[in-house]
């Protein structure tokens, strides 16, 4: 069995926070959420690594980066502080078809925000209210295993209009308490890439404790996970024709010089 090697990101700023906020963080993940994702998530076919904002290279140097099938991205107050260099290089992995699972408030990361092309803006309210989450797309491959609707009996509120680009795949919709709806689970494609948002995760509750949010983050992963692996550069600049061309080229008698100048 040939396994899906994932990197699992996380600022883990909030869990080493001194406050009430951190130290109830702290008691739900002690050793931060990448690394309670990393714990909740094994299996046999999945290699994990969990890093952090305060590693060297801000936990994503080439020869961790460039051995990930599939990045999962937590993120939250610290968005900012992710280089742009980092974020041009994890674009072209995804371009090239590492996959990019990102997670809740992930939504406003630079990278998120890069592949999707828009602010990805949403509304948001945090009271502890239940949200009621539904499959709407069965068929698709991270719904697999997924009951058609199950509740979680405390979150923060994500609501519409998302900013997010009109050509995403929706699978799963979320209802909260307060009445608000929201595309909870998206599904992009960018280049041979692919890209899968998911919403619950708010770092005060053990919604990654959830079996069932576990099991749409597991899928997920699997689905991004490109079959072969990643790819090389797939399109050649000047390919050779499939067939014969008769038509003379125009350019033909112009010199090297010539050729410069009319451009």
């Amino acid at each position: 069995m040939q396994k899906i090697n994932v990197t699992i990101w996380n600022e883990f700023i909030h869990e080493r926070g001194e406050d009430p906020v951190g130290v109830l963080i702290r008691k739900i993940y002690p050793d931060g959420i990448h690394n309670a994702l990393a714990e909740n998530l094994a299996a046999e076919d999945l290699s994990i690594r969990a890093v952090s904002l305060d590693m060297p290279e801000q936990g994503l140097p080439d020869e961790v980066l460039n051995s990930t099938d599939v990045l999962v991205w937590w993120g939250h107050c610290a968005h900012a502080q992710v280089a742009d260099a980092l974020v041009d290089r994890i674009q072209n992995r995804v371009q090239h078809g590492m996959g990019l699972v990102v997670l809740h408030s992930g939504h406003l990361s630079k990278i998120f925000r890069r592949m999707l092309g828009t602010q990805c803006r949403l509304r948001w309210r945090e009271i502890g209210e239940k949200e009621r989450i539904w499959v709407v797309d069965k068929s698709h491959p991270v719904a697999q295993g997924v009951p058609e609707t199950f509740t979680l009996p405390h979150t923060e509120m994500y609501g519409e209009p998302f900013d997010i680009p009109d050509d995403g795949k929706i699978v799963f919709l979320s209802w909260y308490e307060g009445g608000n709806v929201f595309r909870s689970g998206v599904a992009f494609q960018r280049d041979a890439g692919r890209i899968f948002y998911f919403a619950p995760g708010h770092e005060t509750y053990p919604i990654y404790h959830d079996a069932t949010v576990l099991k749409v983050i597991g899928n997920a992963i699997r689905w991004a996970a490109l079959p072969g692996g990643i790819q090389p550069d797939r399109i050649t600049s000047q390919p050779e024709p499939l067939e014969k061309v008769l038509t003379e080229n125009p350019l033909k008698t112009l010199n090297t010089a010539e050729l410069h100048h009319s451009k």
